[in-house]
């Protein structure tokens, strides 16, 4: 079974997930979503979520510390980490194939200017390659989406497709 956690600041937006196909996938018990709010991760009394850059320059990023928070409990062994930003590689047919073979996919859904990019790094470390935790960095398109959601969702429609159809009867 693939397992998929995503994390958002708007869980709600992933409602879709529940739906049609991948919604009967979840019922027989081919793919696994759980969706987590990455609010419920803040210690503030605002439920702060984004900070400006690390180091400077212009906009808002999703702090890494709230982010490590959500992150680290589901960055167990043969995990793949999926952080949406539309400077990353284009997703498309092959990256698709390669990922509905794994078996833990978590997408962070980024906000405002993005993810800092010490989540990336962290996430990369030596540790976190020897439990054979890989980090990508995908893009579904030459545009600038609000948020990682409608990319995660894109995401996880083309690759839970993959599942051979005799298994969804």
């Amino acid at each position: 079974m693939l397992k998929i956690n995503i994390i958002s600041i708007f869980p709600d937006y992933l409602k879709p997930l529940q739906l049609s196909l991948l919604g009967k996938a979840q019922e027989k018990g081919l793919i696994s979503i759980a969706i987590q709010d990455l609010r419920k991760h803040t210690s503030d009394p605002h439920h702060s979520v984004d900070d400006t850059p690390s180091g400077g320059g212009a906009g808002m990023v999703m702090m890494p510390e709230v982010r490590g928070k959500a992150l680290d409990p589901l960055m167990v062994a043969d995990t793949d980490l999926i952080i949406l930003t539309p400077a990353g590689r284009v997703f498309n047919q092959k990256v698709a194939e390669e990922f509905s073979q794994k078996n833990h996919l978590v997408f962070a859904c980024g906000r405002y200017e993005g993810i800092d990019d010490r989540i990336r790094q962290y996430y990369s470390q030596e540790s976190y390659v020897e439990k054979n935790v890989r980090v990508h960095e995908y893009s579904i398109g030459d545009y600038v989406l609000g948020g990682g959601e409608v990319a995660s969702v894109v995401m996880i429609e083309a690759i839970t497709r993959l599942i051979p159809y005799r298994d969804w009867e």
